[in-house]
């Protein structure tokens, strides 16, 4: 292994990896440093319940994963990597005869939704159409976007609340719903300015890329980035942890895949007085406990459709699950959560011994929060799966500090590398001109706490790589 690189990557998840990739491509030398014993960050696999039961750590489905327009270009597939896709993307059960589902064609989406099927047709129909000149635009820091006048449409649509939006388009339970299940997926409140954004995009990922599974479970996005930056002679070391930036092999450039918060850290008092207390008022958002379940068979949904779908909401109404997620946002935590379930091995016979399946859920929770959500979770899928708890054989579950410690850039469980709201959507972590250059020469951030945030989609890395090379050619 070489004594100096051009570039040293400070971290493993799929943005540092693409970052690495990236600089590689250029014919940069690079080498990737990581704390733990394996490759990953927050996508990986492993048998936390039973032998033979293969859960993922932190991140389960990808719908950004396989419509990022980074990892596209890259020949994943020649490395090992495989997309399942459920028949159904998700499903969400209102109550006992109620339920909205998300299909890849909007036509099909939209006739489920009763006399709100014209409005679905109205609002995804040009967003599907203009997706891929879009998701580029969207995917990235704060720029004049190549195709101006569809994303100035999204905008207007995405700078609603979630709720804002779901009054305004719809009127039936099962369309709001849906809005809300999506919107979710923001850690905000739903009655926050962009939380329509959120719900916009997964729902025109799933009529255009879908929501599918890496086949054999998250590492395998890992494995497959790893050996295809091999072959581009990225040098790899694991098991190192970087507690300053002395320890840092030289280079020319330096990467960190990290929140502000980990970076404060390592740059201790070399960083200007100014930029240090910008990044010490960066905020983290709520937190995450997640569950995993080895059963006996898979969850046995009442309605049929969501025995179908690879992710179900459970929630119930908008309602109902703005009132949860407002709870969580107030520091409290929720009795009645709004949870994210998603059931791989139904899609996938490699996640779990033959004849047995594997479950995977989480719910939002106040930052750092030390709550057992178990009772709380089980009790929700059990309102629309009777008999759930009978068919556990194992659990293994992580609160939001087990989720920190595991990973230390879910600062608090938070595993959008902080808040997407309004304020930090484009200055994440300070500036909005070039959020990956911090004023170290040659230093840089690449993390989820980087436009666009959180997500399996390595655009943070790209775009950060894209960053350190400007400045390069600028020396």
């Amino acid at each position: 292994m070489k004594t100096q690189y051009d570039a040293a990557v400070i971290g493993s998840g799929p943005n540092a990896l693409a970052a690495a990739i990236y600089l590689a491509q250029q014919g940069l030398s690079v080498i990737v440093l990581e704390a733990a014993a394996t490759l990953g960050g927050g996508a990986r696999t492993g048998e936390l319940t039973l032998p033979g039961f293969h859960h993922d750590i932190c991140s389960a489905v990808h719908p950004l994963a396989v419509g990022s327009p980074f990892f596209r270009t890259l020949p994943l597939e020649q490395h090992g990597l495989s997309w399942v896709y459920p028949e159904i993307n998700c499903a969400h059960p209102v109550d006992d005869s109620t339920c909205a589902v998300l299909v890849g064609d909007v036509m099909q989406t939209a006739v489920q939704l009763g006399n709100d099927a014209e409005s679905y047709r109205q609002l995804m129909v040009p967003i599907v159409a203009q997706w891929d000149g879009l998701v580029d635009d969207l995917l990235a820091p704060l720029h004049v976007p190549g195709r101006l006048l569809p994303v100035l449409r999204f905008a207007r649509l995405a700078v609603q609340s979630a709720t804002g939006l779901a009054a305004r388009r719809f009127r039936g339970t099962q369309a709001r719903a849906l809005v809300a299940g999506l919107a979710a997926h923001s850690m905000l409140p739903l009655d926050a300015p962009i939380s329509a954004a959120v719900a916009i995009v997964l729902a025109a990922a799933g009529h255009t890329a879908g929501w599918p599974f890496p086949r054999g479970g998250a590492q395998a996005i890992t494995d497959s980035l790893a050996a295809y930056a091999r072959t581009l002679s990225v040098d790899f070391e694991t098991g190192r942890q970087i507690r300053s930036l002395a320890e840092i092999p030289r280079a020319r450039i330096v990467l960190l895949d990290c929140t502000p918060r980990q970076f404060l850290s390592i740059a201790g008092e070399r960083l200007p007085s100014r930029y240090r207390r910008a990044l010490e008022g960066y905020r983290y958002g709520p937190g995450a406990f997640k569950i995993d379940w080895a059963l006996s068979e898979p969850v046995p949904f009442a309605d049929e459709r969501c025995r179908r779908a690879g992710t179900v909401h459970i929630g119930g109404t908008l309602e109902e699950i703005a009132e949860s997620e407002q709870s969580v946002w107030n520091g409290k935590t929720p009795e009645r959560p709004f949870v994210l379930l998603a059931q791989p091995s139904v899609f996938d016979s490699t996640r779990a011994p033959v004849g047995r399946h594997t479950a995977w859920a989480y719910c939002h929770v106040p930052n750092g929060s030390t709550e057992d959500m178990t009772t709380r979770i089980e009790r929700r899928i059990e309102r629309f799966a009777p008999g759930f708890c009978d068919t556990i054989l194992a659990r293994h579950t992580m609160k939001a500090t087990d989720l920190e410690a595991h990973n230390a850039n879910y600062v608090g469980g938070d595993i959008n590398g902080g808040i997407q709201d309004i304020r930090q959507l484009f200055a994440r972590p300070v500036s909005l001109f070039d959020p990956y250059q911090t004023p170290l020469d040659g230093v840089f951030l690449c993390s989820s706490s980087t436009p666009p945030g959180g997500g399996v989609h390595g655009m943070c890395g790209y775009h950060a790589a894209r960053s350190a090379l400007r400045h390069l050619a600028g020396r």
